[in-house]
């Protein structure tokens, strides 16, 4: 339901933004603006590609995580810019910044679970092993026991 309300809403705040910021500065501008946006979108996407296949070809020589991460958070940052909309454009600008960024992983990074498998190979026969680790329900910052509250 959450997903469909955004649906629904997304549209009638761009409309809304579309005719506040065209009444302040004008049609034209408000068009400009548009355009550059996503020529904007376009350029990241493109840088995008670039800076990765520059890092396959001279190895990674970050971690292989943060290379994924970043590169997630600015091909969604391109795609919102693309879209047509001011609400769009903003949470793409935003998705640009490294603190912001951080803060998205850890906290995703502090509900996942980890899952970790190796396998090995001999002849036609494949055999592997996994642990699941989940994370704690219950972590330091909500344990009635923690010495900081």
């Amino acid at each position: 339901m959450p997903v469909l309300l955004l649906f629904i809403l997304m549209p009638l705040i761009e409309i809304a933004l579309f005719i506040a910021v065209g009444g302040q500065i004008g049609v034209a501008a408000t068009l400009a603006l548009i355009v550059l946006s996503t020529l904007a979108g376009f350029a990241i996407l493109r840088g995008q590609q670039t800076r990765a296949l520059a890092m396959m070809q001279g190895g990674l020589r970050v971690q292989p995580g943060t290379f994924l991460a970043e590169g997630a958070f600015r091909s969604l940052s391109g795609i919102l810019l693309i879209l047509p909309g001011f609400l769009t454009d903003a949470l793409g600008l935003l998705l640009l910044f490294p603190p912001l960024q951080r803060a998205i992983v850890r906290g995703i990074g502090a509900r996942a679970g980890v899952v970790s498998v190796r396998t090995w190979q001999q002849d036609d026969v494949v055999e592997g092993d996994y642990t699941v680790r989940e994370p704690d329900p219950l972590g330091p910052e909500r344990r009635l026991d923690d010495a900081r509250h």
